[in-house]
């Protein structure tokens, strides 16, 4: 195992360091950290996708939808002169 610190190789089952004796157990480096153009990517993503379902579902779900009755809601009618 080699150490994270100063690079030195170790044994295996090693819990510190034998050269500058840092701990061996808890490090770890991460093998990817997103950036914040990945962060954004993801987002424009989900929210175009959610925008896409958005539309087909009100297009598939139109003919089911409930019509209101002009007499429930007579501010929406246009009113003619």
């Amino acid at each position: 195992m080699k150490c994270f610190k100063c690079g030195t190789e170790n044994k295996d089952g090693a819990k510190v360091c034998k050269k500058c004796g840092s701990s061996l157990i808890s490090q770890s480096i991460p093998v990817w950290q997103p950036t914040w153009k990945w962060h954004i990517k993801v987002l424009i993503i989900i929210y175009v996708s959610l925008i896409i379902v958005y539309f087909f579902l009100n297009w598939l779900l139109k003919p089911y939808m409930r019509k209101l009755p002009p007499e429930i809601t007579p501010w929406l009618e246009q009113k003619k002169k």
